[in-house]
């Protein structure tokens, strides 16, 4: 996971603005013409340098986020094959599931003829892949660098850089417009986003931390400990987060882990459930970051309208 240096959310926000911007201007300088494109050199995120004689026809993606990014940059239909967890969007339901990080299964991804297979690096199938004499790219996104980096390498992968351009430039539209619509009362309150149950958080440093920071919003988890720290659950409770957010279940099941009842954020409501195909969206790091944002955004407006309401009420 790494050490990340600590940045202040305002900082913080203004440093992944910025990197949208350089991101998107190194896509509008990587675009070519499609048919200058018959080979497709690619230096994956391992470090090796995947070579392609064409842009590849047959892809298996086995990582949710890189079958959403496929998609979003016009290759859903050379797809042939993904993860058991990629379900956006809805036309790859249809595809054959091949496992998942743990448990892909090897011999059906050989028997597609897939001209590359795409991997996150905690895939376990890596190695024997390449030592079956498949092509396979691997890539990293554990932040808004990482996912616009992706999306340009996917795009030259593709031969549709100027699709990955466009992505770039509506996730940061996205996240502008969602950033506008944040009540003010509630800009750098802390909070503390859970991705595991065990606990798992997003910290300052991940892609969800970093879209908070562009919210206006301060993490209740430091950067020093990492993109996505498991944390001691008495950790939290000491924290005190002003704000907690987690799939539904994970939340309601907060006051009854030990000593969580007296988490604040909870008692007063200060709390976000998402529905799973909600969590699934902004657990996700790839094209659909902007939207992320929006609901995120949607959560805080409703926080502070439940506030509103009940000031009046007193």
């Amino acid at each position: 996971m790494g050490t990340l240096e600590r940045v202040s959310g305002s900082q913080h926000s203004h440093r992944c603005a910025s990197l949208l911007r350089r991101a998107a201007a190194l896509l509008l300088a990587v675009v070519l013409p499609i048919g200058a494109q018959a080979g497709v050199d690619l230096r994956d995120d391992r470090g090796a340098l995947v070579v392609l004689r064409a842009p590849p026809q047959r892809i298996v993606s086995l990582l949710p986020s890189l079958t959403e990014s496929v998609c979003a940059l016009g290759g859903c239909d050379r797809l042939v094959g993904t993860d058991r967890f990629s379900n956006w969007p809805a036309s790859v339901a249809g595809l054959p599931k091949l496992g998942g990080i743990d448990d892909a299964q090897i011999e059906r991804i050989v028997a597609l003829r897939p001209d590359v297979v795409l991997v996150s690096p905690s895939s376990r199938v890596t190695d024997r892949l390449d030592a079956l004499g498949l092509k396979v790219l691997v890539i990293e996104s554990r932040n808004a660098a990482d996912v616009l980096r992706s999306l340009t390498l996917l795009g030259q992968m593709l031969g549709t850089p100027a699709e990955a351009q466009r992505v770039a430039v509506g996730i940061e539209n996205d996240m502008r417009v969602a950033a506008a619509r944040v009540p003010t009362a509630l800009r750098g309150k802390r909070v503390y986003f859970e991705v595991d149950a065990t606990p798992y958080a997003a910290g300052a440093g991940s892609f969800i931390g970093e879209t908070l920071a562009r919210l206006g919003m301060a993490n209740a988890v430091p950067a020093d400990l990492g993109p996505f720290p498991k944390l001691n659950p008495e950790y939290v409770v000491r924290t005190q987060p002003d704000i907690v957010m987690a799939n539904q279940p994970n939340l309601d099941d907060m006051p009854k882990r030990p000593g969580w009842g007296a988490l604040r954020a909870l008692k007063h409501g200060q709390q976000c459930g998402f529905a799973d195909e909600t969590y699934e969206l902004l657990v996700r790091p790839g094209p659909r970051m902007g939207e992320a944002a929006g609901l995120l955004a949607d959560c805080l407006v409703a926080i502070e309208s439940k506030a509103v309401v009940a000031s009046k009420a007193r």
